[in-house]
């Protein structure tokens, strides 16, 4: 998915196994897919009922009131971002180490590519509708948005999330770069969280926009917690894990409670608590160290692989179809608005499962071989 800048290095790569503790299920932490289900259901109560814009025009009126008592908790749901990123940079840390630059590529864009494609495609093809009343992206904008790398160009995008996926795909080109091809061990694992950390620290001083797009000072501290709450799973007495952990919290809070406390804005849709802010980050901290650290290595149902398979096919398409769920059932079909918020959830956690054994399950691998087999 992202092209890899290509690094040389004088130093022959050490690739250590990983060491993790002992789980009773095997190796696969089935709590971090747990996780990452509740980080995307804190998303769609956002998107649901805890924004103004869109989500008004299916509601009909606004979702405060809709939700008289609920809107103010759902509006901290757009922080189940910040608990993606830092599943996100445990996860990576650990499927990246020992693993060659083209498998680590062709890892990272299977999994990410064939069903971005098909909810490019399926929103697009819902929004040209006559019945749905949002506004429809061009069909030069549309093969754009195919490439993922419409935010950049200063394309329409298709879906509202993928500026996720965006950020998503830098923390990769950076992790390949610094780490997966010179070789992961954990001296280098160490030095790119430090290296980064002060990068954005800089770009945010620098005021400079091709910094910024690159070490993206915003949300670095929350790949970076992760990463280093990876090497707390490989070493749990390691200082310089729990330093990077320690200190990605303390920027990361920063920077969630710069961007979302707005309790001077009167205007504003709810009014979140710094405090609630900082909490909510805790959270996803808290939750992803809990596994690193095995304490949640009970909690080992194998519905919790279910779950996380559904997870990225439900946060491709829960926002812009859950629109027209919500406006046919509340709208059109009189449904309760309660009854209507968790019908339109389990809806698109069913159109998830399609598109994961139709979609994932079918062209993940095929796409994955072909771009991991060598070539001549």
């Amino acid at each position: 998915m992202t092209q890899t800048v290509v690094n040389t290095t004088q130093e022959t790569p050490v690739v250590t196994p990983p060491r993790q503790p002992a789980r009773s299920g095997g190796g696969r932490l089935r709590a971090l897919d747990g996780l990452r289900l509740i980080a995307a259901l804190m998303v769609a109560c956002y998107h649901y009922g805890g924004r103004g814009g869109d989500i008004t025009r299916a509601w009909g009126t606004s979702a405060a009131d809709v939700f008289p008592t609920l809107h103010t908790p759902f509006a901290y749901g757009c922080l189940g971002v910040q608990v993606f990123f830092v599943i996100s940079g445990f996860v990576i840390c650990m499927s990246g180490w020992g693993r060659s630059l083209r498998s680590f590529f062709a890892s990272r864009t299977a999994r990410l590519m064939p069903a971005y494609w098909v909810a490019v495609l399926l929103v697009s093809a819902v929004f040209a509708l006559p019945v749905v009343v949002y506004d429809a992206v061009s069909p030069s904008d549309i093969l754009v948005n195919l490439t993922l790398l419409q935010q950049p160009l200063g394309v329409h995008r298709v879906l509202g999330v993928d500026w996720t996926l965006w950020a998503e795909v830098r923390f990769y080109a950076l992790f390949a770069l610094f780490v997966v091809l010179p070789g992961a061990n954990r001296r280098r694992v160490v030095l790119f969280c430090v290296g980064w950390i002060l990068a954005a620290a800089i770009t945010q001083g620098a005021h400079q926009p091709l910094l910024d797009i690159v070490f993206m000072p915003e949300y670095a501290p929350f790949f970076i917690g992760g990463v280093g709450l990876y090497l707390v799973h490989r070493d749990r007495r390691d200082p310089y894990a729990w330093g990077i952990v320690g200190v990605s919290f303390l920027i990361g809070q920063h920077y969630a409670v710069r961007s979302l406390w707005n309790a001077a804005d009167p205007n504003a849709f709810a009014h979140r608590t710094s405090w609630g802010i900082i909490a909510v980050v805790a959270f996803g901290f808290i939750a992803v160290g809990a596994i690193a650290l095995g304490w949640l290595d009970r909690v080992n149902w194998r519905w919790l692989t279910v779950a996380g398979a559904l997870t990225y096919p439900f946060y491709l398409v829960h926002e812009h179809l859950g629109w027209v769920v919500v406006q046919t059932l509340h709208r059109h079909l009189g449904v309760p608005s309660y009854a209507t918020f968790l019908l339109t959830i389990a809806s698109m956690l069913t159109l998830a499962w399609v598109m994961n054994k139709v979609v994932e399950e079918r062209l993940t691998p095929k796409l994955r071989k072909a771009l991991a087999a060598p070539r001549q």
